[in-house]
């Protein structure tokens, strides 16, 4: 009703002239004959609002027809649609409709093409990250069932080039997954201590490694998530306190309620992140320039990670002073 009244509003103009016509005409009638002039002008007053109405009603339609034509057509333009469009046009605007429906189809094509090669280029590194996963197996393999038998030096250069192809896969795949118009999640209940857990057995050479202390905080207690997002947020937030690690490294986990919101905090003690660049640390390529280890980051971990949470609906706050380490909560709304 609002829209269909602006659209009689725009009209007024035509009902102020036609007034203005019957004011004119009265004026005339009165000067010749005060007694027709009396007895015409009810009539003519009421004959002006009646024409009035039926020409805006008239015209309405007209428009309301023309905007559901104009919508059709820019959703599906094809030229089926751009026939019904000409049919409530002016002749003048035929030229300029059919050449907006040519770019428009063009552009339509161009969509559909790009969305192909952008699902082919999904599924090439989909396919690619999962044969790659087959060597990484075996050397998985390998490092378990071998691990007597090798050389402390060559099991820790193994086990890291095993544990840094691992986090690029999973970079890898969580990056297409984020970007895939196509969402694989499978919420649900899930008991954060174990989940946890499973990660840290996930970097536990490297964690032994540097003699990182552990502690967990974590009661019993279960959220509703996706298994693998959650995984591998923590393993970004976990492989980030291992790079960054100082003296005596310290990694702690608490679970605990905040409100009506459960809230699992990951802290470490190691050299933290500036206070100038705290605000950007979820920004796609950002690294900052705390020290020699970041400039060799690729700043897709916790830009990853970001969108995994709010994918999965999960809130994440970090804190840092530098020297002193860095913090982050994860809360489960």
């Amino acid at each position: 009703m609002k829209i269909r009244g602006k659209r009689i509003r725009q009209y007024a103009v035509w009902l102020w002239l036609l007034l203005g016509v019957d004011a004119f005409a009265a004026l005339l009638l009165w000067i010749a004959d005060v007694q027709a002039f009396r007895a015409m002008v009810t009539m003519i007053l009421l004959a002006t609002v009646f024409l009035f109405s039926a020409v805006c009603f008239v015209l309405v339609q007209l428009e309301e027809k023309r905007e559901q034509a104009f919508w059709a057509f820019l959703s599906n333009p094809d030229e089926y649609h751009e026939e019904l469009l000409l049919g409530t046009v002016p002749a003048a605007w035929a030229e300029a409709i059919h050449l907006l429906g040519e770019t428009l189809r063009e552009q339509q094509y161009a969509y559909e093409h790009l969305q192909m090669r952008l699902v082919d280029y999904e599924e090439y590194v989909e396919l690619w990250a999962h044969e790659t996963k087959t060597p990484l197996s075996l050397l998985t393999f390998l490092l378990d069932n071998r691990r007597d038998e090798l050389p402390e030096t060559v099991e820790f250069k193994l086990e890291h080039i095993r544990s840094k192809m691992q986090e690029s896969i999973e970079q890898m795949l969580f990056y297409a997954r984020l970007k895939s118009g196509r969402k694989d999640y499978l919420f649900e209940q899930i008991s954060i201590r174990s989940c946890v857990e499973d990660v840290l057995g996930d970097y536990r050479p490297l964690l032994e490694e540097k003699q990182f202390k552990i502690q967990l905080h974590l009661p019993e207690g279960e959220v509703y998530s996706d298994r693998r997002g959650l995984r591998f947020l923590l393993g970004q937030v976990i492989s980030n306190a291992i790079k960054y690690s100082g003296k005596e490294p310290e990694l702690c986990f608490e679970f605990f309620q905040k409100g009506q919101v459960w809230v699992l905090s990951i802290r470490d003690n190691g050299m933290g992140v500036r206070d100038c660049d705290l605000p950007y640390i979820f920004e796609k390529g950002f690294t900052g320039d705390s020290g020699k280890v970041r400039k060799k980051a690729t700043g897709m971990g916790l830009y990853l990670a970001k969108g995994i949470a709010e994918d999965m609906n999960l809130f994440l706050e970090a804190e840092s002073e530098w020297g002193k380490g860095f913090k982050m909560r994860i809360s489960f709304r």
